[in-house]
């Protein structure tokens, strides 16, 4: 079972969130487009972007499988270490992420992430469109 913990409560969030950054793909994100130089990283997670961003703890694994946050927007946004990948952390993470908050709640995901699209459609999310950007 997993559990979510604050990433502000961690003293080495700096270098565990830089290091899932440097793992990201261009088609597992949105708006990440290159890698920020880490003092850029430092003051981004500073300025407390998110309502809510957690990393995501796996007692059988050796530290954080991965992170998970909610937008200010509701929009979920998650990310698992690549050799955590497809083990179901993510969507224990989001399920976990979904009881806590009620409303409605959004996932935007890159058209090329085939995985994510179908992880978020078999916890009940619905396609309801494309977004283009130049």
């Amino acid at each position: 079972m997993i559990s979510l913990i604050n990433v502000y409560y961690e003293e080495n969030r700096f270098a565990i969130l830089y290091r899932l950054l440097g793992e990201r793909t261009p088609d597992q994100s949105i708006s990440h487009k290159g890698m920020p130089d880490y003092p850029e990283h430092v003051e981004f997670v500073e300025s407390l972007p998110y309502k809510t961003w957690c990393f995501i703890h796996a007692p059988e694994e050796d530290g954080y499988v991965g992170t998970v946050y909610l937008s200010k927007q509701n929009e979920i946004g998650i990310f698992i270490f690549n050799q955590y990948q497809r083990k179901g952390y993510g969507q224990e993470a989001v399920k976990v992420l979904m009881e806590a908050n009620d409303g409605p709640l959004l996932a935007n995901i890159n058209p090329q992430n085939n995985a994510s699209a179908k992880m978020f459609e078999s916890l009940g999310f619905k396609h309801i469109q494309n977004t283009y950007a130049k």
